[in-house]
């Protein structure tokens, strides 16, 4: 009888184990979603240098969802960062926040060799991470 609580403990350990590896692990290579983006007005190929719509409620709405698909993961739901990537409520605002957006969200982050981030130029049409940083900004924290 102790033998068979003993193997029944340890099974279940085992098991509680793998379920915990297999949440952390879980999180793993996501796909980036496309978003959306009916009713914005066409931005074309080109990229701009800054956020066409900036106070937008119909980008800010779309930009949330955007969000929620690709980017809560790892900054946090209402971009509060619980560490794993920087806190998006206090990404500068205007140009300068702008220049770095879109550098990131084309290109990615690679940090010693391992990704980060992944680039998401060519998955988000230009539209949809434009919308993504309307919401960003309209979340924004001195």
């Amino acid at each position: 009888m102790r033998f068979t609580k003993t193997a029944t403990g340890g099974g279940l350990m085992a098991l509680c184990l793998v379920l915990a590896a297999s949440g952390a692990l879980g999180h793993g290579d996501v796909q980036p979603q496309p978003v959306k983006t009916d009713g914005l007005k066409p931005l074309g190929t080109e990229w701009l240098a800054e956020n066409p719509y900036k106070g937008d409620a119909h980008a800010i709405s779309i930009g949330a969802s955007g969000f929620n698909q690709n980017c809560a993961r790892c900054h946090g739901l209402e971009m509060i960062s619980g560490g794993l990537a920087p806190d998006l409520r206090y990404l500068p605002q205007g140009k300068e926040g702008d220049e770095y957006f879109v550098e990131r969200m084309k290109h990615g982050a690679v940090i010693n060799g391992v990704t980060k981030m992944p680039a998401f130029d060519g998955v988000i049409s230009q539209e949809g991470l434009w919308a993504i940083r309307s919401y960003i900004e309209s979340k924004h924290e001195e």
